[in-house]
Order: C-alpha cells, then structure tokens, then sequence
C-alpha cells in the first residue's frame, strides 16, 4: 500500500537532502521515516479522503461489501498513481511484460499501473535530489578552493564545509524550503 502513495518520493528526497549536508546519520532513519510519513499523509490527504467517504466509511456501516469496498476505494488511489506516472515509464512495464497497451486509461491494470508509478517516483525522488545536491556541492567546491589558494592541503574541507552548509540550511529554513519542493512536486 506504501507504494501507491507519495511516500517513496518523499523519503529519497528527505534521504539524499541529508547526504548532500554530509550528515549521513543525522537526523537518524526513524527521524527521516516519521517526517515522511507525515508529510505522505498531508500529500495524500485528499485522496485518503475520498477513499474513507466512498469505500471505508460505507464498509465499516456494513452498507456495502468488503469487494465492492476494494472496488471503490481503489479507484481514487489508481487516480492519483495515472497522474503521477510518466507514460515512458508505463510503455516500459508495459514492454517488459509483453502486454498490449491499453486502450484507454481505464484498462490499465493495477499490476502494470503500480511498477510504472514507483519508477516515475523513483525518477522524480532522483532528480529532485540532484537539484537539492547543488548548492551544497557548491559549497563544498568553494570551500575546497579556498583552502587550496590558502595552502591548507592537509584541513580536510568536510571540517570548515559542514558547519557552514548547516548554517545555511538554517538561516534559509532548509526544513521547510525542501517539504515545500516534495509535496508541491504533487500538485504541479
């Protein structure tokens, strides 16, 4: 179930934010795992929503059956999934498996729907985490830089770069700032 949801994105992005400040195990997984959760939780919220009013709550009423539950609540979840996957990377499943290529959106099967979703994730996660790496790269070059002009070969530059990458990350709110980038990737 975590994998129709936003949650995959969220956590590579939160994971390689924290490599790019060069803290690998700060904050700790659980830290990075609970804010993923959360934040996948408001990402999701809407679509949780709907699957509470149209399938779970009905269900939970005994007004409807524990199938016609799974029918309904799918659908919003297989919404969600269709605009976040990547037609390429869906033609790729659709190609590896063999399978004709649907007619319409509709006829897209869950088990070629949730693959092509968590590749376009994994792709969005990736490429997001490339431009969350740049300006601590940069950092980094010119940190390294300027302790070569000054003739300090033997200072590692990771000792004068990951007090000043922190403090840019808070004085600019890093925290925030990258929420802010995860979740908009969603309603763009």
């Amino acid at each position: 179930l975590v994998g129709m949801t936003s949650f995959t994105r969220i956590v590579i992005g939160l994971s390689l934010l924290r490599h790019a400040l060069g803290l690998p195990e700060t904050p700790p997984n659980s830290v990075i795992v609970t804010l993923a959760i959360c934040l996948t939780y408001f990402s999701m919220a809407p679509v949780l929503d709907q699957v509470n009013r149209d399938a779970l709550g009905p269900y939970l009423q005994e007004r409807i059956s524990a199938q016609q539950a799974l029918d309904l609540g799918v659908g919003p979840l297989r919404e969600f999934m269709v605009r976040q996957t990547r037609e390429s990377d869906l033609r790729a499943v659709l190609d590896m498996a063999r399978a004709e290529p649907p007619r319409t959106i509709d006829d897209i099967g869950m088990r070629y729907l949730m693959p092509a979703f968590l590749l376009s994730e994994l792709k969005t996660a990736f490429q997001i985490g490339f431009v969350i790496f740049l300006p601590f790269l940069l950092v980094d070059l010119v940190i390294g830089a300027v302790l070569m002009a000054l003739g300090m070969i033997m200072v590692p530059p990771s000792t004068i770069s990951l007090p000043l990458k922190i403090l840019l990350f808070v004085l600019i709110d890093g925290w925030v700032l990258v929420s802010k980038a995860l979740l908009s990737s969603y309603w763009a």
